[in-house]
């Protein structure tokens, strides 16, 4: 049977290993009462945050018959997946599914369809607290109408990480977000999204899904490679990853050599590497996008000053005029390197120019002109289109 990938603790798990949390009593009702879950409180740190009803393992797979057979065995099948299932302590029906390593939820869409797992990284100062607001809010919004998608956010601490640290001071209290803590002083949960969209085709409809998994990683966790081990599972499961340069680094040069973006990239390629254990040689099957941040600063001309067309297809055009584009940037600045990098250790790549807010902040808030994101979603429709899940025109 397929399997997939938890999206918080990143375990690969036989969809048949998929657990279930007790749905527990609801009032005065037959039910099991909260306990201490351990592998949750370990995975989030706290015990407060870990007082659930208890997990059980889903039901052998030897005794399922391939179709529903509903409460009188305890349990229910679909699509060869048991989809709910009766506690044992206590006999209620649940559909409430975990994964069995962490006992984090795995929501419905995720266990029944092939998510694909978006790492997002970046040096500091790249800009990524900002992207990854800006990101997100176009998503539920502008781009998510454009291309018939739904963005759900996974679980509630994801839902209100995102309104304490990236909606609410950006778009209510209009402030820049301040520089990321290292992960090592400052643990934080991942931001982890549900990306659906049915794509017709041929007379039939197909559902695919796209797990957003964002980590909002410290620059500094990308220059020590005792600190990138913590981000060994995470990047291995990585099916695309998107890094996030700041062009005026690149063009300046001669910085904090560990803090250069060849050097952010490379270390980042290292782990991806050291993941999928590929021969020495071998081009990683990852697409990664690689986008100049903060373009609105530079003066541009071409496809970098065009608007991208609203359409609910990668424009292929567009897509290879900014690739070029990007790319004469970077041998002018004297970064080629980077260009000739990624075509030896990618399979597939693609150069972005974006700008999460569209004009220059001043003295520590977004400018006059409010925020104007420009190009934000071209990595992610590119990884879309790599994926399957949306056509390509001219």
């Amino acid at each position: 049977m397929a399997s997939i990938t938890c999206p918080y603790c990143f375990a690969r798990l036989a969809r048949e290993r998929i657990a279930f949390r007790c749905a527990g009593s609801p009032g005065r009702g037959p039910g099991c009462a909260p306990r201490l879950d351990d592998k949750l409180a370990a995975y989030t740190g706290s015990a407060a945050a870990a007082s659930l009803p208890p997990v059980f393992a889903a039901p052998d797979a030897g005794r399922r018959l391939g179709r529903n057979v509903g409460r009188n065995v305890g349990w229910t099948v679909g699509r060869n997946m048991v989809r709910r299932a009766a506690c044992p302590e206590c006999g209620q029906d649940t559909a409430r599914r975990v994964c069995p390593e962490c006992h984090n939820p795995l929501p419905g869409a995720y266990c029944e369809t092939p998510g694909k797992i978006v790492a997002l990284v970046g040096a500091k100062n790249s800009g990524k607290s900002t992207y990854i607001a800006v990101l997100l809010h176009e998503l539920s919004h502008r781009i998510g109408a454009e291309l018939g998608t739904a963005l759900v956010a996974c679980d509630d601490r994801t839902i209100e990480r995102y309104k304490r640290d990236f909606h609410r001071p950006l778009f209510g209290d209009r402030r820049l977000l301040p520089a990321t803590a290292s992960a090592v002083t400052t643990p934080r949960d991942p931001l982890v999204y549900l990306l659906t969209r049915t794509r017709r085709r041929r007379m039939r409809q197909q559902d695919m899904s796209l797990t957003l998994v964002l980590f909002d990683t410290a620059g500094e966790d990308l220059r020590s490679r005792d600190v990138t081990d913590l981000h060994l599972r995470y990047l291995a499961a990585a099916d695309a990853i998107i890094f996030l340069v700041d062009p005026l680094e690149l063009k300046a040069g001669g910085g904090d050599p560990d803090g250069e973006p060849i050097n952010v990239i490379a270390r980042v390629t290292e782990l991806l590497h050291v993941g999928r254990d590929l021969p020495h040689g071998r081009r990683l099957p990852v697409p990664a996008a690689v986008a100049l941040t903060k373009i609105d600063a530079l003066p541009l001309d071409g496809a970098l000053q065009q608007d991208r067309t609203p359409v609910a297809a990668l424009d292929l055009g567009d897509r290879e005029a900014v690739q070029e584009q990007v790319r004469a940037l970077l041998y002018d600045w004297q970064a080629g390197e980077l260009d000739r990098y990624l075509s030896h250790e990618y399979a597939e790549y693609g150069l972005f120019g974006v700008s999460a807010l569209g004009g220059v902040p001043r003295e520590g808030a977004v400018g006059t002109g409010g925020i104007r994101p420009y190009r934000v979603e071209d990595p992610l429709l590119w990884l879309l289109h790599q994926f399957g899940m949306l056509d390509g025109v001219r």
